[in-house]
């Protein structure tokens, strides 16, 4: 019986998923560990949980040179050069997120060992959302991921992070039910929930072109939602406000990432044949991104609540480039999303060095005259504020270049016209903060945290942002080739 099963039953290919595996492992891990050993000390779970980043990076940069099948473990999870480098994004912000987590919690007396694992647990459906081939494996991940958020937002004694992890809760419920009810429209149109299969159902005229333009809008609403583009943005100033700082940065970051990446693949696998249809969607999308997220942010007078428009604004910034259907646009899009995400991190990095004991001093006013008690802080954060502006010589400049070439080629150069104005008006509220902090006298006596670990994490991100945008080339070939969705 046993040689006629192994001849019957096909060998599983884990190698695939190997990331995955390794940060759930390494999640109960640490979960049960720290039930079992009741005093094991922060700094041991950090390195634990930074280990298996590390794991699950090596992992990951392996399935580079993959030549087996296109598609694993019954066609749910794709295996290609696109999956590998979002995965490579997601864990160093991942790696980042911690560090400053564990800095975070120490300082606010709010240490709970149950941080590591949750965010491990965040990541692995992160990178899953992102390889996912199969809507069905997408709404997991997609679940796995929001409900590790949803612990993090609230992870913290405060009321406001308790209220923001409830408004997270309630309005990602109603998204999730849109993604589903997606899900099963594309089902229905198709006969198929495998990205390939409605693909091919759409392009021979065998499904419900209706069906799948129904699917199509409602998967846009549940994406859009992730990805926080108005109108579904309503929820992020509230929880980015709310959510300790350093789950803030890794938030707004990975969360993006993951996001973007599951969309890039979904609609330009599963609705490619339906290009002219999804393409407007995504050119208002971007539009009421770019120009809300811009003007409300000018209104702000709490950093946090600012760096949360700007980030719906940068959301319409990516959607842009995604307007050039194809690997034009997956590779301008890739690209920013690697720019921003090391500028956002930076960003609320310094937020957190700059607010003392978790959530205090974070209003505009207690950055003024910051670059006399703290130059350092003062100098990343303008670094970051002016990469976030899109100035040269940062990565955020090179990134809203690629984005435009690719709207432009695409002729969708109106679009790109409302994101140069958004551009100079956004750089009025980024420049406040700047003019704030070293042509003011201080205003409130307060010293930001002397710390080492925070300000050594922090110029990882902040020499990225350099590089990227004095030396673009280094990662344009590699995204270039992990632009080619394979299917």
């Amino acid at each position: 019986m046993t040689p006629l099963l192994a001849q019957v039953t096909p060998a599983v290919e884990l190698r695939p998923v190997l990331p995955e595996l390794i940060l759930v492992g390494m999640g109960i891990v640490l979960l049960l560990g720290a039930v079992v050993a009741r005093r094991v000390e922060a700094s041991t779970l950090l390195l634990l949980g930074l280990a298996g980043v590390v794991g699950a990076g090596v992992a990951a940069v392996g399935l580079w040179g993959w030549d087996g099948d296109l598609t694993v473990l019954g066609d749910a999870v794709a295996v290609d050069r696109f999956g590998v480098v979002v995965r490579l994004i997601i864990l160093a912000v991942t790696a980042i997120g911690m560090v400053l987590g564990y800095h975070y919690f120490e300082r606010s007396g709010e240490t709970r060992s149950e941080f590591y694992p949750l965010m491990l647990f965040a990541a692995s459906g992160m990178t899953l959302f992102a390889v996912s081939a199969d809507l069905i494996t997408a709404f997991l991940a997609l679940e796995i991921l929001s409900l590790s958020l949803y612990v993090l937002t609230g992870f913290s004694n405060r009321l406001g992070s308790i209220e923001g992890a409830m408004k997270y809760f309630l309005l990602g419920a109603f998204s999730s039910a849109f993604f589903l009810f997606g899900v099963a429209m594309a089902y229905g149109a198709s006969g198929s929930t495998r990205l390939a299969d409605i693909s091919n159902a759409l392009a021979g005229r065998t499904g419900s072109i209706a069906l799948a333009v129904t699917a199509m809008g409602l998967l846009a609403i549940g994406f859009a939602f992730k990805v926080s583009a108005v109108p579904f943005h309503m929820w992020a100033p509230d929880v980015y406000q709310g959510a300790p700082t350093a789950v803030t940065g890794f938030m707004s970051a990975a969360t993006k990432v993951a996001a973007f990446a599951a969309l890039m693949r979904v609609f330009n696998i599963a609705f490619q044949p339906v290009t002219w249809d999804w393409q407007p969607v995504i050119w208002v999308l971007s539009a009421l991104s770019i120009v809300v997220g811009s003007i409300l942010a000018i209104a702000q007078t709490d950093i946090k609540r600012m760096l949360a428009y700007s980030s719906i604004s940068h959301a319409g910034f990516v959607l842009l480039g995604l307007t050039a259907a194809g690997e034009t646009g997956i590779s301008a899009a890739l690209f920013y999303l690697v720019a921003y995400a090391a500028t956002v991190i930076g960003a609320f990095g310094v937020v957190m060095v700059v607010s003392s004991r978790g959530e205090r001093n974070t209003t505009l006013s207690s950055y003024a005259g910051l670059a006399r008690r703290s130059p350092v802080a003062a100098g990343l954060l303008s670094w970051f504020l002016l990469s976030l502006a899109g100035i040269p010589p940062t990565a955020g400049f090179i990134a809203k270049v690629a984005v435009f070439r690719a709207a432009v080629e695409a002729g969708y150069w109106p679009l790109v016209l409302i994101g140069v104005l958004a551009s100079v008006v956004a750089a009025f509220f980024y420049l406040r903060v700047i003019v704030l902090m070293f042509m003011r006298e201080p205003e409130e006596d307060t010293e930001p945290d002397e710390s080492w670990l925070p300000r050594a994490v922090l110029a990882v991100p902040a020499v990225a942002v350099l590089v990227l945008g004095v030396f673009p080339g280094l990662i344009v070939g590699v995204l270039e080739e992990a632009a080619v969705l394979r299917w």
